[in-house]
C-alpha cells in the first residue's frame, strides 16, 4: 500500500509540473531572484495592502483609485512581461521594459495629484495634457499587447482609428470624426475611457477577489474543498470526474481564468480519472469545462459579473440570484453526463480506502467554511462586493491565524503564506486590470462615435426583427470575438454594441447581459481555438482536438439553457414561485435527457432513436410551459420505459469490467 502511495504521489508531482509548464507557456512572465526578487514581492504586497486599505477607508474619488490601481498594476506588468517572448531576457529588464515601467508610473502620480484640475478645465485641455493622454493610451495598448496578447490590443487599435478616420469611411458607418488631440484626452484624462467602468471593477472588486481566492489556496482551503468533493462523490460510479466537476467549478468562479484553473486543478484531477477508466481525451475535456463553468457560478462568478452589476445598476447579489439557476442547470448537466459516460463505461469508483475521510476532512478544515458563509451573508446583507470580500479575507486570516495558534504550528510559515498570497493575488490580477484598462478604450470609443447604436440598429434590420435570428447572430458573434480574447473584455465590447439592440426587441436587460456572458466563456472550450481544453489536452497527453470536442459536448447546456432563460424569465428567477419552481424541476431533468443524449446512455446504452427522442424530451422540458413540458415529459416516459424493459431482459451490452489500476 505505501508503494502504491509512493507511486500515485510521483504520478501527480510529474503532472504538477507539467501543468507548470503548460501554465508558462500560455501565461509566461519573469522570474526574478535576489534583491530585485525581493523588491518586486514588496511592491506586489503593498499592490494588495493598498486595495484592502481602499475597499475598506474608500480615502479617495473614483478617478485618483482608479489611477493608483493602474500605477500598481502597469509598473507589475512591465516588471514581469517581456518586449518580446523570444528576444528579451527572461531574468531581468531590458532598457525599454524599465522606459515603460517609469513613464506608466509618472503619468499615472501625475494623474493622481492634478486630478480635480485635469477634471475642471475639460474641455480646454493644456498641450501637456494631450502628451500625457497620448502617451498613456499607447502605454495601456503595449500592457495589454504583452499580457493577454494581440487580440485586445488590435481590437482597440481598431476602434482608435475607428474614432480618427470617421469621415472617410462608408456612409453605413461614417461619422464626424475626432482629432487626437480629443480623442486622447476623452480617453486617458476621464472616467469614461480607460478609467472607466471596466477599470473601475477591476480596482474595486476583481483584485480583491482573486486576492481572496489566493489566500483561501495558501491557508489551505484548496486542498480542504477538493478533499471534500472527492470525499462526497468520489466513491460512486466515475467519482473521480464527478469530484473534478465539483472542485473545479468552485476554484473556477474565484480564479476567472479557465486556462488557470484548468492546469492548477487538473495537475490533480486528470490523472484519477484516467487512473479510474476514463479515456484521457474525455478526462480533460471534464476539467476545461468544469473550469469554464466556474466563470458562470454564483456567488462570485468570475470578474465580468461584476461589470454586469456597474452596468445594470443593481446590486451585484441581484445578479447572482439571476444567475443561479441557469448555472446550476449548467452544472448538473455536466455533473449526470460524467455519470452517463461511467454507467456506458461501467466503470465504478475508487475504494473509499483511497479517498479522504469526511469526518477527518471537516475536523481538520471547518474554518475555512466561515469565510465562504461570511461572503455569502454579506452580500445577502447588501454589502458592497469589495466591502463583503474585505471581510471574507480578514475572516480567512483570522480564522487560519487561530487555528495556527491552537495547533502549535509555525506561526512564522503562516506570515510567509499570508505575504506569498498577497503578492500572488496582485500578480494574478494584472492580466485583468490590463484586459479592462485596454476595454475603456473600446467603450470610450464607442460612445464617443455613436456606433453602439448604430451597430444596434444593423442588428435588428439584420434580423428583420426577429429575435429568434438576432439571438443566433449574438452568439456566434461572442464565440467568434471569444476566440483569445479574455471573457471580461469580450463581455464588455459584445454588450456595448448589441445588448441595446436585444433590448430594442423586449429581451430582459439581464437576461441579455447574462446570454452574452454565456456564450462568452463558451469559447473556450469551443474548437477551433478552445484554450482551456487544449491545456488540458496537455496534462492528460490527449489529442487537443479529441480533448476539445470532448469539452464542447460536456458544456453543450451551456449552449441551449441561455436561449431557454431570454424566452422564459422564470429561469432567472423573475415570476411567481410556483412558476419559477415549475420551470427548475421541469428543466432539471431537462438537462438529464440532454446529459444522456449526448453521451447516449441512461441506464443502459441508448439506440439512435432514443438518443433523438431524449434529445427531443430535453429541449421541450427545459423551455418553460405546460404544453412543451407535457409532451417532454411523455417523451422521456417512452424512453425510460424502453431502458427499463431492455434492461430487464437483458438486452442491453453487459458493463465492462473497471480497468485495472496501475500500482
Amino acid at each position: 500500500m505505501a508503494e502504491i502511495e509512493k507511486t500515485l504521489q510521483h504520478e501527480f508531482e510529474e503532472e504538477r509540473k507539467r501543468g507548470q509548464e503548460i501554465l508558462e507557456k500560455f501565461e509566461r512572465v519573469r522570474t526574478y531572484r535576489g534583491p530585485a526578487g525581493a523588491l518586486l514581492g514588496a511592491f506586489a504586497v503593498a499592490a494588495s495592502l493598498y486595495h484592502l486599505y481602499y475597499a475598506y477607508a474608500h480615502p479617495f474619488f473614483a478617478l485618483d483609485h482608479r489611477a493608483l490601481h493602474w500605477f500598481f498594476m502597469s509598473l507589475l506588468i512591465f516588471a514581469l512581461y517581456p518586449l518580446s517572448k523570444k528576444r528579451s531576457p527572461w531574468n531581468r529588464m531590458s532598457v525599454l521594459d524599465a522606459v515603460f515601467l517609469i513613464a506608466s508610473g509618472a503619468i499615472c502620480i501625475w494623474l493622481f495629484i492634478e486630478s480635480t484640475p485635469i477634471m475642471n478645465r475639460a474641455g480646454s485641455y493644456a498641450t501637456l495634457d494631450v502628451v500625457m493622454g497620448s502617451l498613456m493610451v499607447l502605454i495601456v495598448l503595449e500592457a495589454s499587447r504583452r499580457s493577454t496578447g494581440l487580440s485586445v490590443t488590435l481590437i482597440a487599435v481598431v476602434f482608435i482609428l475607428y474614432a480618427l478616420l470617421g469621415p472617410w469611411l462608408p456612409d453605413v458607418i461614417s461619422h464626424k470624426g475626432y482629432s487626437v488631440k480629443r480623442l486622447s484626452t476623452y480617453l486617458a484624462l476621464s472616467t469614461d475611457g480607460i478609467f472607466g467602468v471596466p477599470i473601475g471593477v477591476s480596482a474595486n472588486f476583481i483584485l480583491l477577489f482573486i486576492l481572496y481566492g489566493t489566500l483561501l489556496r495558501k491557508t489551505g482551503a484548496g486542498e480542504f474543498f477538493t478533499d471534500i468533493a472527492f470525499a462526497l462523490t468520489g466513491w460512486t460510479r466515475g467519482g473521480p470526474a464527478k469530484a473534478a466537476v465539483v472542485s473545479s467549478t468552485f476554484f473556477g468562479m474565484i480564479s476567472g481564468s479557465s486556462v488557470a484553473n484548468t492546469v492548477t486543478t487538473g495537475s490533480f484531477t486528470i490523472p484519477l480519472m484516467k487512473r479510474t477508466g476514463y479515456p484521457a481525451h474525455f478526462a480533460a475535456g471534464v476539467e476545461a469545462s468544469a473550469s469554464t463553468m466556474g466563470q458562470i457560478m454564483p456567488p462570485v462568478m468570475g470578474a465580468a459579473a461584476f461589470i454586469m452589476a456597474e452596468f445594470l445598476g443593481i446590486p451585484y447579489f441581484k445578479v447572482c440570484v439571476a444567475a443561479f439557476i441557469p448555472a446550476t442547470l449548467a452544472f448538473f448537466a455536466t455533473f449526470m453526463q460524467v455519470h452517463f459516460r461511467a454507467v456506458s463505461l461501467g466503470l465504478q469508483g475508487l475504494p473509499k480506502s483511497e479517498l479522504p475521510s469526511i469526518r477527518r476532512t471537516l475536523i481538520r478544515g471547518w474554518h475555512h467554511l466561515f469565510s465562504v458563509f461570511a461572503l455569502i451573508a454579506f452580500l445577502m446583507e447588501d454589502y458592497s462586493p469589495e466591502r463583503a470580500v474585505f471581510w471574507a479575507i480578514a475572516v480567512t486570516i483570522l480564522t487560519s491565524l487561530f487555528m495556527t495558534i491552537a495547533r502549535r504550528e509555525s506561526l512564522k510559515a503562516f506570515g510567509l503564506s499570508i505575504l506569498d498570497g498577497l503578492k500572488e493575488g496582485a500578480i494574478g490580477s494584472v492580466q485583468v486590470a490590463a484586459a479592462c484598462a485596454a476595454a475603456g478604450i473600446i467603450i470610450g470609443s464607442i460612445t464617443m462615435t455613436g456606433l453602439g447604436l448604430k451597430f444596434s440598429s444593423f442588428v435588428v434590420d439584420a434580423s428583420q426583427g426577429y429575435l429568434f435570428l438576432a439571438l443566433p447572430f449574438t452568439m456566434i458573434a461572442c464565440l467568434f470575438l471569444g476566440m483569445g480574447v479574455p471573457t471580461t473584455a469580450q463581455y464588455i465590447i459584445i454588450t456595448s454594441l448589441v445588448a441595446p439592440a436585444l433590448a430594442e426587441m423586449g429581451v430582459l436587460a439581464i437576461a441579455a447581459h447574462l446570454f452574452i456572458l454565456y456564450f462568452g466563456t463558451r469559447a473556450d472550450i469551443t474548437p477551433p481555438v478552445a484554450l482551456a481544453a487544449y491545456a488540458g489536452a496537455g496534462i492528460a497527453q490527449s489529442d487537443p482536438w479529441k480533448t476539445g470536442l470532448a469539452a464542447f459536448q460536456l458544456g453543450i447546456a451551456g449552449f441551449i439553457i441561455p436561449f431557454m432563460f431570454v424566452y422564459a424569465p422564470e429561469l432567472l428567477m423573475i415570476g411567481s414561485w410556483p412558476a419559477i419552481l415549475l420551470a427548475v424541476c421541469t428543466a432539471t431533468l431537462g438537462v438529464v435527457c440532454l446529459a444522456a443524449a449526448v453521451q447516449g446512455c441512461l441506464m443502459i446504452p441508448a439506440a439512435w432513436y432514443e438518443r433523438i427522442a431524449l434529445m427531443t424530451a430535453a429541449l421541450l422540458l427545459i423551455k418553460p410551459g405546460w404544453m412543451t413540458d407535457l409532451a417532454g415529459l411523455i417523451v422521456f416516459s417512452l424512453v425510460f420505459l424502453a431502458q427499463t424493459l431492455r434492461k430487464r431482459k437483458g438486452v442491453g451490452p453487459p458493463a465492462q469490467d473497471v480497468p485495472a489500476r496501475q500500482p
